[in-house]
């Protein structure tokens, strides 16, 4: 549980760093700045080892470089989770579980709907799915110990599946040309992973190796290089011995760079949209229209949609100290999609020559912003009229 509480206060105020370097980024923008910032993101930065050469713009080594890094925490959090947390005991995992399939299928519905017809816009269908977990829990950690424990627990199982299906998404849905030669070398690399968990390798240097061969395979395959850091994750081992667990021990290392360098990095290049020559009518369109429904609206009635169902029919059960209204408000929160939707928006846009990117960036700033505005609304009305806590709030 402690792991559990120094995660959700690392994650919170990683939130809060993200909500700031992303203002500084729109601001470098939008400022006589905006030069030297466009020129910093598009600087060339190659590395050569022998023949092999890897050249791109400094913002793809953000996107496809440390952003295999999150991933790859995102992997260990994940098998940790599976195997001994909260994804571990089916009774802990029905009612986020069927708020993550609501949140996901609700959203995506609205902006198809509103953009059906449109092939190169449909592109974007699960832009409006995703929820930034430090975006959301940061909003969460300014309400304090009014917030029940089971309600930040909700929802981040919430978001581990909210994740889950993101990795799917990248991998079915915006691969890009295939090279089966590079593929079947990254499955090799990746045997060569699960060989090593089998015959008891604890070093994680061995693995981080192994996972460095697989990034530049599966970056070369025309997958996204950011699901190698996942692959190779599993295969770290879980089990401890000695008292050490080599998946807890680089779990533990990677939390505050990834919360307080990474993350921040992708929201500072990312959220810098130039807002200049930019109106209503672009916030008005279909795209951005559909992003900001999907993520306002369609999220809090997925979620609560889904998750009414399976408590009414006895499936699952509101968690001890939380009542709907909070629910709610969490459920808006999760309309926050900010890091996780414009890092799905840059995949599903890259091949359209630009066409909508910086209409759906418009989207998401937009409906992340009023999301999180009616997720504090909602939440400080559920908190203020909860019974349980009424002689506290007075």
């Amino acid at each position: 549980m402690g792991m559990l509480k120094d995660f959700l206060r690392l994650e919170a105020a990683g939130g809060i760093l993200l909500f700031a370097t992303a203002l500084l980024g729109l601001a470098a923008a939008n400022s006589a700045f905006s030069g030297w910032y466009a020129a910093l993101l598009d600087t060339t930065v190659a590395v050569q080892v022998g023949a092999l050469t890897i050249s791109k713009p400094f913002i793809l080594w953000i996107n496809d470089g440390l952003m295999a890094v999150f991933f790859f925490l995102i992997g260990l959090e994940v098998k940790r989770e599976v195997l001994e947390g909260e994804l571990s005991s089916p009774d802990q995992i029905v009612l986020p579980g069927l708020g993550a399939i609501g949140g996901i299928a609700v959203p995506a519905f609205i902006y198809s709907s509103m953009n059906w017809g449109n092939s190169v816009a449909m592109s974007g269908w699960a832009v409006a799915s995703a929820t930034d977990i430090a975006f959301a829990l940061g909003i969460l950690s300014l309400f304090g110990k009014r917030v029940p424990p089971a309600l930040k627990v909700f929802l981040l199982t919430l978001a581990i599946f909210d994740d889950l299906a993101a990795i799917v998404i990248i991998a079915v849905f915006y691969a890009g040309d295939l090279s089966l030669t590079m593929l079947g070398i990254a499955a090799g690399i990746l045997a060569c992973g699960i060989a090593a968990n089998l015959l008891g390798v604890r070093r994680p240097s061995v693995y981080l190796l192994i996972g460095v061969a697989l990034w530049i395979s599966v970056l070369q395959s025309g997958v996204h290089a950011t699901l190698a850091g996942v692959l190779i994750a599993l295969c770290i081992p879980l089990r401890e011995e000695g008292g050490i667990s080599p998946l807890k021990s680089v779990e533990g290392d990677l939390h505050t760079p990834v919360a307080y360098f990474i993350l921040p990095l992708f929201a500072f290049a990312n959220a810098g949209l130039a807002l200049s020559g930019m109106g209503l009518q672009d916030l008005a369109s279909p795209v951005a229209l559909g992003i900001v429904a999907g993520l306002v609206l369609g999220n809090p009635v997925g979620i609560l949609l889904f998750t009414g169902i399976g408590v009414a029919l006895g499936f699952a059960r509101l968690p001890a100290g939380v009542n709907w209204l909070q629910l709610a408000g969490v459920s808006f929160i999760c309309g926050v999609g900010f890091t996780m939707s414009l890092f799905i928006a840059g995949l599903a846009f890259e091949h359209a020559g630009g066409a909508y990117y910086d209409v759906v960036r418009l989207g998401i700033l937009a409906g992340s912003t009023l999301a999180a505005i009616a997720g504090c609304l909602v939440l400080l009305l559920g908190i203020k009229f909860d019974p349980a806590k009424k002689s506290r709030i007075g």
